[in-house]
């Protein structure tokens, strides 16, 4: 099987989906291709979620938010969002998974721990079912 992409989408691509496209280079590193997207991008990843990443030793503070396109959507072969509901697109054949996750946006750092370790886990879950 070549190198799976995996695509993680939020509405705003600054906390929940780049945490776990942080975990996910971080656990897997170069056996994905890993991508990440917002709906409605931020201009900035959010501080606390970088925060929380650097306490486990992942660097998440160079990325930056990235607006959805259906070419980045047709490229994967899997789709995971984060609470994007109608907004992400749908292609036939793909992987889809929608992770309910809380959103830390406007929480500090003590409230998106809990969230860095949730995201680890399914990560973790999604690496044993690709295969790689």
């Amino acid at each position: 099987m070549s190198k799976p992409t995996v695509l993680f989408v939020c509405i705003h691509n600054a906390g929940r989906s780049q945490m776990a496209s942080g975990w996910l280079q971080h656990l897997a590193g170069d056996r994905v291709e890993v991508l990440s997207a917002g709906s409605a991008p931020a201009d900035s990843i959010n501080p606390a979620a970088v925060e929380a990443m650097a306490e486990v030793g992942i660097d998440i503070a160079g990325n930056q938010p990235k607006v959805l396109t259906t070419e980045a959507v047709e490229a994967s072969d899997v789709v995971i969002t984060m609470g994007c509901g109608d907004e992400c697109p749908y292609y036939p054949g793909k992987r889809y998974e929608d992770w309910v996750l809380e959103d830390p946006a406007g929480q500090g750092v003590e409230a998106v721990r809990p969230i860095r370790d949730e995201i680890r886990t399914r990560v973790e879950a999604l690496i044993a079912s690709l295969d790689t």
